[in-house]
């Protein structure tokens, strides 16, 4: 029997009398990569957004390893274990890379920064996930993926048990698109689950354990990716068998 760490159940978000997401069951074993997916507006973003405490859900019940949690805040999130690798990165460009991922948690000496220890905890958290740079770089001056892996690390920091991936290599070249699924397969490794949102179909199936689909803000269907195939992906996402549709 798989070690469910997290369910959501019967989640549903209004915005007035528009609807985002309607009484939504979603459930993540510990230590695996599930995809989450849907076409644009199926409510994956609204799912994760309740999940990281940007939005609080109208309605349902979040349990975190059996424990019944109210996550009212992305701070609280951080506090439990739950972290965000945004398509979109929000980081400070001239700041620095170990102050971007201790933003917030620096360590402190005689009431001043302790820099001395910030280099050394971010040169550990480098060594762990087999990334090198110079903690001193300006996010400025790295490139999206290496802006990406300092998000990474920002998220294992916070000794995250989940870890949700929002359209990660919609800016990677191949390379280093393989990169990143490297440090993807060894968070996996470490028990660490995770969340994958990507529109990319063949990426799901080289990376993915199990895939959740969600249309028009209810769930669809779940199922190990190994049991599927891109038709059945895609038949689930529009709500008709692919032959149905035009070339």
């Amino acid at each position: 029997m798989s070690d469910t760490i997290l369910k959501m159940q019967g989640i549903s978000k209004f915005y007035g009398g528009i609807k985002a997401l309607e009484k939504v069951d979603f459930e993540l074993y510990r230590g695996e990569i599930l995809c989450l997916l849907g076409e644009n507006g199926a409510g994956k973003s609204t799912l994760m957004k309740i999940l990281s405490g940007v939005i609080e859900p109208s309605e349902g019940e979040i349990f975190l390893e059996d424990k019944k949690i109210n996550i009212k805040n992305p701070n609280i999130a951080h506090h439990l274990g739950i972290s965000t690798v945004h398509q979109e990165l929000v980081q400070f460009a001239d700041m620095t890379i170990m102050e971007n991922i201790y933003m917030g948690r620096y360590p402190k000496k005689g009431g001043l920064v302790d820099f001395k220890t910030l280099k050394e905890k971010t040169l550990e958290l480098m060594d762990s996930l087999d990334i090198h740079f110079n903690p001193f770089s300006y996010i400025r001056d790295l490139s999206v993926a290496q802006r990406q892996m300092v998000e990474i690390m920002k998220a294992v920091s916070f000794d995250s048990k989940i870890i949700i991936f929002d359209e990660p290599t919609s800016s990677l070249t191949t390379e280093e698109t393989t990169v990143l699924f490297r440090i993807i397969a060894d968070l996996k490794s470490r028990g660490i689950s995770m969340v994958y949102i990507s529109h990319r179909l063949e990426e799901l199936f080289e990376i993915c354990d199990r895939i959740t689909v969600l249309r028009d803000g209810a769930f669809v269907d779940c199922a190990n990716i190994a049991d599927v195939d891109k038709d059945w992906l895609i038949g689930k996402m529009i709500g008709r068998d692919l032959k149905d549709t035009f070339p």
